[in-house]
């Protein structure tokens, strides 16, 4: 039997966007949701012991589609060191996508220090990364999990200029991305929050 997660557990939630965070609130309306900004720029609280990372996700693989869900059991960290993930909240994340008929790829996540595009991406993905991120790597939790969605992919590569969103919306090499982003990845983000809600109890 997997475990729920919620506040009894002490469980906090984060998305680095308001996009990630309202599909996390709208999903987990009793939860605890942080919203840190990208690589946790904008966190301001302790998370406590046990932290679940939401959201989005870019992929490495040419073999990971779009919407794909990932559910790593390790992270590597920017300094190279290496989060092994919460053994009893991964397994209850994984539990709950494949109530929701998704099957998740289980290998490792990347965090990373920029977005990772063109050859980068095909070098991590041969040392066996799936996807890459900008936060969970960042988490010092003792209890660490995450449940990232693939936004872009080899095939169709965001810019690195949406490090900072603001920036990119200013230059217009950016729009036609904007575009897609503001169709695809509210799909995404509420994908990833609705893995955590499939978990049993979640919010009660």
């Amino acid at each position: 039997m997997t475990m729920p997660l919620g506040p009894a557990q002490g469980v906090a939630f984060i998305g680095a966007t308001a996009l990630e965070c309202k599909a996390l609130q709208r999903a987990l309306p009793h939860a605890r949701v942080v919203q840190t900004g990208i690589a946790l720029a904008d966190l301001k609280e302790p998370l406590g012991d046990a932290v679940v990372s939401c959201g989005l996700a870019g992929g490495l693989r040419r073999r990971l589609p779009a919407g794909t869900v990932v559910i790593p059991r390790e992270v590597r960290r920017p300094d190279g060191s290496v989060l092994y993930c919460d053994q009893e909240l991964t397994e209850a994340l994984i539990a709950a996508a494949r109530r929701l008929h998704l099957e998740p790829i289980v290998e490792p996540l990347l965090t990373s220090d920029s977005i990772v595009n063109g050859p980068e991406r095909a070098r991590w993905a041969a040392l066996g990364y799936a996807a890459v991120d900008m936060e969970t790597g960042r988490l010092r939790a003792a209890r660490v999990a995450a449940v990232r969605v693939i936004l872009d992919t080899p095939e169709n590569e965001l810019s690195g200029d949406w490090v900072n969103p603001l920036r990119a919306m200013l230059r217009p090499r950016n729009w036609p991305q904007a575009f897609w982003l503001a169709r695809t990845a509210p799909r995404a983000a509420a994908l990833s929050a609705s893995v955590v809600a499939a978990t049993q109890g979640i919010g009660a």
